[in-house]
């Protein structure tokens, strides 16, 4: 993988070959899992997951709004490397939130022998959770340091 040239974030298909750029399919990857794990459970406490819900969703539709902004080339303003960043971080601070409280409703069903299934579609979200946090977390030091640089 290589670094864009400074001050410069990279279009079209470079955006696939290029730090921070290909952490996007990751993040979709991750991300959707964490989706698709929460919604296929029971809710059970409807306020934390229904965080861990929007979080997902909202990171989700976002990242994709970036990513076509960057194939189409749109993202060629002085102002898309703040955006980058502040976007990224956000995103990070918001799945660090959600994992956090995602552990907690997973942890508060262990006990329940009957949630068996629910308690191991948890496991794996929050597990999926931490990871999309850190592919955000990773695209926002990285997209900081190339804006920095320019």
């Amino acid at each position: 993988m290589a670094m864009p040239s400074e001050g410069s974030l990279p279009s079209g298909c470079a955006v696939f070959a290029t730090v921070p750029e290909a952490f996007f399919l990751p993040e979709f990857v991750f991300g959707g899992l964490v989706w698709i794990l929460v919604a296929s459970t029971r809710v059970v406490p409807d306020n934390p997951l229904g965080w861990v819900m929007f979080v997902s969703v909202f990171c989700f539709f976002f990242t994709t709004l970036l990513l076509l902004l960057s194939l189409c080339g749109a993202n060629q303003s002085s102002v898309c490397g703040k955006l980058d960043v502040a976007y990224h971080a956000l995103a990070a601070f918001f799945y660090l939130s959600a994992s956090v409280a995602l552990a907690s409703v997973t942890i508060a069903l262990q006990s329940d022998p009957a949630n068996f299934k629910s308690y191991q579609e948890d496991i794996a979200a929050v597990v999926m959770s931490y990871v999309a946090t850190l592919f955000y977390a990773l695209h926002a030091v990285f997209s900081a340091i190339r804006w920095k640089r320019s």
